[in-house]
C-alpha cells in the first residue's frame, strides 16, 4: 500500500523494498532531496563565509575571487530547491503545517521554558512548535542575505541603502545563521530516528506517536480533531 507523503500508514520505498511493520513515511522522496539540496547550497555559503572572513582560513584557502564566485552564486541558487519543491504536492501540504501554529505548539513552547520533558506536555502535529519557528526563521533570513548580498553586489539597485549598510547587516545576520543551524545540526544528531526519517523517508510508529502525536489529526476538520479520535 502506498501512502501520500506525511501519513502515517505503511508504504512502499522509493526503491520498492517494504520498510519495517512498525515504520510510517514521514517524507516523500521530493522532501528529502529539497531538503538535501538546500542544506548542500546552506553549507556551501557558510563554508565559504568563513574563508572569506576568517584570515587564517582565508590564507590557507586562497583564491579569493573563486572563493566569493562560489559563495554568492550558491547563495543565489538557496531558493531553488524549495521553488522545485512546490510542484510535489507532499512538500506543499507540509508547507502549509509548518505554517499553521496551532494551540497545543504554544504548549510545546512553554513546556519547553518550563523545561518538562514528559511526551504528554510536548503535543506536536507532523513539526512541533520549535520546528515552525526555525523554518520560518531561517526563510526570512535567508530572504535578508540575498537581498543583502545583492545590494553588495549591485550596489545601484537601491541607491538609497548604502551598500556599507548591507554589509553590515549581512555579515551581522550571517553570524546568526551559523548559531542557529549548528543548533538544528545538534538537536537532529540528538534524535537518530529523526534523522533516519529524512534518510530514508521512513521513522518508527513508537516514535511517531511519542514525538508527534497531533500527527494523524492535524489534518482532519476541526470537529474531528477535537472528537474521540485524539491520541
Amino acid at each position: 500500500m502506498t501512502s501520500t507523503g506525511g501519513s502515517m500508514t505503511r508504504a512502499e520505498s522509493p526503491t520498492g523494498a517494504r520498510p519495517e511493520r512498525r515504520d510510517v513515511r514521514r517524507f516523500t522522496t521530493a522532501e528529502r532531496m529539497v531538503h538535501r539540496a538546500t542544506a548542500t547550497l546552506m553549507l556551501l555559503c557558510v563554508t565559504t563565509a568563513a574563508f572569506l572572513y576568517v584570515g587564517p582560513l582565508a590564507q590557507l584557502v586562497g583564491q579569493r575571487d573563486l572563493v566569493a564566485t562560489v559563495h554568492e552564486w550558491s547563495g543565489i541558487l538557496l531558493p531553488v530547491p524549495v521553488l522545485l519543491g512546490l510542484f510535489a504536492p507532499a512538500f506543499r501540504a507540509d508547507l502549509r503545517r509548518l505554517n499553521r501554529f496551532a494551540p497545543y505548539d504554544r504548549r510545546w513552547l512553554n513546556a519547553v521554558r518550563r523545561r518538562l520533558t514528559a511526551p504528554s506536555e510536548r503535543p506536536a502535529g507532523k513539526f512541533n512548535a520549535g520546528q515552525k519557528l526555525y523554518a520560518g526563521w531561517i526563510a526570512g533570513a535567508v530572504l535578508v542575505m540575498m537581498c543583502t548580498g545583492l545590494l553588495m553586489w549591485f550596489p545601484h539597485l537601491l541607491p538609497a541603502i548604502s551598500r556599507t549598510s548591507a554589509i553590515f547587516v549581512h555579515d551581522v545576520l550571517a553570524w546568526a545563521i551559523a548559531v542557529v543551524l549548528a543548533g538544528h545540526i545538534r538537536k537532529a544528531y540528538q534524535d537518530p530516528e529523526a534523522r533516519r526519517g529524512m534518510r530514508t523517508g521512513y521513522v518508527a510508529r513508537e516514535w511517531a506517536h511519542r514525538e508527534h502525536p497531533r500527527w494523524p489529526v492535524e489534518d482532519r476538520p476541526t470537529a474531528e480533531r477535537s472528537g474521540p479520535s485524539r491520541m
